[in-house]
């Protein structure tokens, strides 16, 4: 009895470990996740852990910043309130200029709120990692008719209107979506702004562009998520109205 108990045992935990890993199993599937996995692996468990992340409870939160060309990493353990900074990495090309992307063909970075959607282990950039643009706001506030689509964390350091990293960059920041996902996160937050949105960069630059009332409205709208999340630190609980305006 006591045997087939500690057999019984053994297989819930292997079944709970296969399990537990499944999305992160089925992504070293793939050769170069496989290879970002044997480089990086180990070095960000254990940076997670200086951190007091469990990488198997890991969520995290991404926020770019177009004109300061820089995307945030924040971490947390699944059941703590507040999200801490893990890592900055710089966007390595830019494209386009300040402003949210309104259609297709406009080289623009998109501005607003949007999660990652895509999975891409194959991508001809390297890694790359699908945000879910154009969202409710977007197909509001857009050329309804030619919105585009298709835009990426990726890897090459080669842009038209997607975040770009270096090689060595995503493969970090693929892993720790993965390990995210592989958490069980269903939506993985990026959170993507002009510039950093405190009063001196507003004044700048609302100043700049005040003669584009259609803009500083926008900037206005998403400036309130900025604050919130930087006030608080944790996961904006948003909704979109019928003008496309974002709701916090």
């Amino acid at each position: 009895m006591k045997i087939f108990t500690l057999y019984f045992s053994l297989i819930l935990i292997l079944t709970s470990s296969v399990y537990q890993n499944g999305f992160l199993n089925q992504q070293i599937k793939h050769e170069r996740v496989k290879v970002a996995y044997s480089e990086k692996g180990k070095i960000l468990k254990s940076k997670l852990s200086l951190s007091k992340i469990d990488w198997q409870q890991l969520q995290i939160l991404m926020v770019a910043y177009k004109e300061e060309s820089m995307l945030e990493v924040y971490v947390k353990n699944k059941k703590a309130r507040k999200f801490q900074l893990y890592k900055q990495y710089p966007i390595c090309v830019k494209s386009g200029t300040l402003g949210p992307k309104r259609m297709e063909g406009d080289q623009q970075v998109p501005e607003g709120f949007y999660h990652i959607n895509v999975f891409n282990p194959y991508s001809d950039f390297h890694l790359s990692l699908g945000i879910n643009y154009p969202n409710k706001s977007d197909q509001i506030l857009g050329n309804k008719n030619k919105l585009g689509n298709a835009i990426f964390i990726h890897g090459s350091c080669v842009s038209i209107g997607c975040l770009p990293m270096t090689d060595e960059a995503i493969k970090e920041i693929y892993l720790l979506n993965v390990f995210a996902k592989n958490a069980n996160l269903s939506k993985i937050p990026v959170y993507i702004f002009p510039f950093r949105m405190d009063k001196n960069n507003s004044e700048k630059y609302f100043n700049t562009h005040r003669e584009n009332k259609t803009l500083i409205t926008f900037w206005k709208n998403i400036q309130s998520g900025y604050t919130m999340f930087n006030l608080k630190k944790q996961e904006l609980r948003i909704t979109i109205d019928e003008t496309g305006s974002y709701i916090f």
